[in-house]
């Protein structure tokens, strides 16, 4: 169920898209024991990370970051080109509160875009205005494309999903009631029927009297495997001091990737050994 599936009101001038997350929505989790609160911030923001992927004009990397000083201080989530999806959610001592003011302790919106040709990714900086994640989306796409958009987001320990509207600038001129009637008809969306229903159905019910153009789904996955060359060269970059100094302290050397979700552990004799220098072979 993991896709995000496109449409289009072609007579309203009004375009969509409806993303569902199961499978990969569980592995991005794994490992972690999030409260539901954190679950829920996490999953929307995957949700709308997801969708923004999927209809960027230029194909590349996107990275939603919500930061703060609240007790869930950070959430990230990062979408590749071809929607291969990570992220995670740090928090800080007891979870308190039900916003996402309240949880971020106010905070930022950081968003990062990297696309081929660029020579450092393009980032926009903006306030957290709204008290959830839909909220916030919808005043961050008002406030940078100009024209209204509606997002309806839920998530659980199994699914994360999310609906999304927005109105094109013709749309007034084909119908000056369309966007009223799409919206309102949107509301009636419950958090039960995104998170179970498979997209077809939602847009039929939602919409059926309505005409409706539907793109082919785009396939939604977390493929990170595990890059122990890369960490091997990270800890290289460290020193010899500096590793001895964390085998001095921990007795060996622990790195967790929270983003791609992955723990690399060396014992002693692993660590010392990423400085051993093989004498040349003679011929």
């Amino acid at each position: 169920m993991d896709i995000v599936q496109r449409f289009l009101f072609d007579e309203l001038d009004i375009r969509g898209a409806l993303v569902q997350l199961g499978p990969t929505w569980k592995q991005i989790q794994r490992g972690h024991d999030y409260a539901p609160a954190v679950r829920a911030l996490l999953g929307e923001l995957a949700a709308v990370t997801t969708i923004i992927a999927g209809n960027l004009k230029t194909p590349g990397r996107i990275t939603l970051q919500l930061s703060g000083s609240g007790s869930v201080p950070l959430l990230v989530i990062d979408c590749s080109e071809a929607l291969n999806l990570r992220g995670f959610a740090k928090t800080s001592g007891t979870v308190a509160g039900a916003s996402v003011g309240e949880l971020l302790g106010g905070g930022r919106l950081l968003l990062s875009f990297d696309t081929e040709g660029l020579k450092q990714p393009y980032q926009s900086y903006v306030p957290l205005e709204g008290d959830t994640i839909a909220k916030v989306f919808e005043a961050y796409l008002r406030q940078s494309e100009q024209t209204p958009a509606a997002l309806f987001l839920a998530a659980d320990g199994d699914n994360a999903a999310g609906l999304f509207l927005q109105k094109l600038p013709g749309a007034d001129e084909k119908d000056p009631d369309g966007w009223g009637r799409i919206t309102g008809l949107a509301n009636t969306v419950t958090p039960g029927e995104l998170l179970s229903l498979e997209a077809p159905v939602v847009l039929t019910r939602l919409f059926h009297e309505e005409t409706v153009r539907v793109f082919d789904p785009k396939p939604v996955s977390h493929v990170f495997p595990p890059d122990w060359e890369k960490v091997r060269a990270t800890l290289r970059a460290l020193g010899r001091k500096e590793i001895e100094s964390i085998l001095a302290e921990h007795g060996e050397v622990f790195v967790r990737d929270d983003l791609s979700n992955h723990d690399y552990r060396f014992s002693r004799e692993e660590a010392l050994a990423l400085f051993d220098t093989a004498p040349p072979t003679l011929h």
